[in-house]
């Protein structure tokens, strides 16, 4: 009984990591207009996605603080296929929020975000370990 629960219990654990969106994960953000960048934890919220800024730095890499930690950075965010991603991104420079649009490669992320018909180039963002 114990040796089938067992695999009951890896299966279903297997199963779920098998789930997880490609985008999930720690992303580290290019630097903003200031210079700062930041850590970027993206998991699920509800049946979209969000990430989560966990961790903000100078423009020497150096760990700050910042009104922001814990503030959605991507909200709304859904898969298209393909890598492609649509949502919302937050840009705490600008203090604005895009529509945005992430192209997801292996471990970068590119980012672009428009509000009406102005666009921003969200620089490419890199997996963090």
């Amino acid at each position: 009984m114990k040796l089938i629960s067992l695999a009951l219990a890896i299966t279903t654990i297997a199963a779920g990591a098998a789930m997880a969106d490609p985008l999930e994960g720690l992303w580290r953000t290019t630097k903003d207009d200031n210079g700062n960048s930041g850590l970027i934890q993206v998991a699920p919220c509800g049946d979209k996605l969000c990430g989560k800024l966990i961790k903000s730095f100078d423009k020497n890499g150096k760990e700050m603080a910042s009104k922001n930690i814990g503030k959605n950075i991507i909200s709304q965010t859904v898969a298209e296929g393909n890598g492609a991603y649509k949502g919302k991104v937050y840009s705490p420079d600008r203090d604005k929020t895009y529509n945005s649009k992430l192209m997801l490669s292996g471990n970068t992320l590119k980012v672009q975000g428009c509000v009406l018909f102005i666009c921003r180039d969200g620089g490419t963002w890199t997996r963090a370990k």
